[in-house]
């Protein structure tokens, strides 16, 4: 794990990395806490949508089942009373009230009818006297007659026969005789106009429906309808929603429309054990438009915020590169000599201190080159400052070309003095890399025709491991030895005694 130092090191090193990283990962964090809240937020939306439409199938679901209950109870009190044996004898008023009572059937709804066994009618409860109809070819009749054990039964939609009463749905149960045989039918019929009326009474959105299908998939009643809509007892059971819908009796979901190629949301119910269900259909544009307006202000305001941040980072990036290459160039003038271009006597004790700790720590040897140009106040009073200045400056370069590892420092020491640090050397490669640079020196061309070429001493100093050397007596060996090279007729490389 990194320590605070090194951590620190990285930030000094790597500034407009680590800005960089930083304002990507809080540019990140912020998409993504966004991102959740506006999902989180549709969600809701989505709940509070499904909550509203599963309401509305309630209050329908109960609606119908009252409805269906009235229905069933003026069925079975029309089936007590023809089981009657004074009813022959009552008048015809009191007779019409016993057989159809009034608190249970609204005319306004439908009506109930009283059929004999040959499928005519009876009675009516519209009217006194019954009209003069049959419906002994209708599925309910022929479906009671042939099955004693029906109970109450939710007829397909049809057109009504009798009172004008358009599209309707009909509730009927067998009326058996003394000995169980068909004796006839209690019929009722209840106008699909009424939930029409009630559907409309909802106001559900624009582009939203409230429908009412029997489970064999035939439309009964849609509201808010539309003249492109199906009409009444269109087929629906082979549409995979409707198969969804039918197998699951009740729930939500989000699909495509057969009809449509948005989305829409279907919340639906099954009408306890009835052959109804209620089906609330929503467009999902209309449910998320609120939302999907606030998503985009709040994306197109986070996305302003993110580019603010990342225009600031690279701006005050740029300002960091800028601080960081200046303080390296001040840096660089701190630790280079103005004339020759080599490090200066600062940047040469921080080396030297720095590479005499390592050798002592590896037990490797160090070698140090004192250098010093031969004659120089006799070349100085020949040329002029300039040209002493020109000849000390050749004199850098061909240390520099000279010595080749990246470890390796020439400095210039001071004067007309270099100093080379040559680490993990010995004293026969320092011998090598000092007569190399000599005779470098030597081979440059001379300066303004000078009959003497410019020349160089070099005193060499080596840190051999395991002795009891300090790096005081390496520097002093080396210079001791620069003073033999001069001593013994300059131009030449002098090691340190034995």
């Amino acid at each position: 794990m990194p320590t605070r130092s090194s951590r620190f090191a990285l930030y000094r090193s790597h500034p407009e990395l680590i800005l960089n990283l930083g304002s990507c990962l809080a540019v990140l964090a912020i998409v993504a806490i966004v991102s959740y809240l506006l999902a989180r937020e549709r969600d809701s939306v989505e709940q509070s949508a499904i909550r509203s439409s599963n309401n509305i199938v309630q209050l329908i679901e109960s609606d119908i089942l009252r409805n269906v209950e009235l229905y069933d109870h003026s069925l079975k009190g029309l089936i007590w009373a023809v089981s009657r044996k004074e009813l022959p004898e009552i008048s015809g008023p009191l007779r019409q009230h016993l057989l159809f009572n009034e608190a249970f059937v609204d005319r306004k709804r439908g009506n109930v009818l009283w059929l004999d066994k040959d499928g005519n009618v009876v009675g009516d409860s519209s009217s006194p006297v019954p009209p003069k109809a049959s419906f002994a070819d209708s599925v309910f009749f022929q479906a009671h007659q042939h099955d004693p054990n029906l109970g109450l039964l939710v007829g397909p939609p049809f057109k009504a026969k009798l009172g004008n009463m358009d599209w309707c749905i009909s509730f009927s149960r067998r009326i058996n005789g003394p000995h169980g045989e068909f004796a006839g039918l209690a019929a009722g019929a209840l106008r699909l106009s009424y939930f029409s009326e009630l559907f409309r009474r909802l106001d559900i959105g624009d582009e939203s429906s409230i429908n009412l299908f029997n489970t064999n998939g035939q439309l009964l009643a849609r509201e808010p309808a539309s003249p492109e809509d199906s009409a009444i007892g269109t087929y629906y059971g082979e549409r995979p929603n409707f198969k969804r819908i039918l197998s699951e009796h009740s729930g939500s979901f989000t699909a495509r429309s057969g009809s449509s190629p948005s989305q829409r949301m279907y919340t639906f119910a099954q009408v306890a054990d009835l052959p109804l269900i209620v089906l609330v259909v929503h467009s999902a544009d209309e449910v998320f438009q609120s939302w999907r307006r606030t998503a985009i202000l709040v994306s197109v305001a986070t996305g302003v915020l993110c580019i603010g941040i990342l225009w600031l980072t690279l701006l005050l990036g740029r300002e960091l590169r800028r601080r960081h290459e200046a303080e390296q160039g001040l840096a660089t003038l701190a630790a280079t000599d103005s004339l020759t271009g080599l490090a200066n006597r600062r940047r040469l004790d921080q080396v030297l201190r720095q590479e005499w700790s390592r050798a002592q720590r590896n037990r490797k040897p160090l070698a140090v080159l004192m250098v010093d140009v031969d004659h120089f106040k006799a070349f100085n009073q020949r040329h002029g400052h300039a040209g002493g200045d020109h000849a000390l400056r050749e004199v850098a370069s061909t240390l520099e070309r000279c010595i080749r590892r990246p470890a390796d420092l020439a400095a210039r020491y001071g004067g007309e003095e270099f100093q080379v640090i040559l680490p993990e050397t010995e004293l026969a490669g320092a011998l090598l890399l000092a007569e190399r640079i000599r005779a470098h020196v030597e081979a440059l061309a001379p300066f303004a025709d000078d009959a003497h070429s410019v020349t160089v001493s070099i005193g060499v100093g080596v840190y051999i491991p395991g002795t009891q050397q300090d790096l005081t007596q390496v520097l002093g060996a080396a210079d001791e030895a620069l003073y033999r090279a001069k001593a013994n007729g300059r131009n030449r490389v002098e090691g340190p005694m034995d």
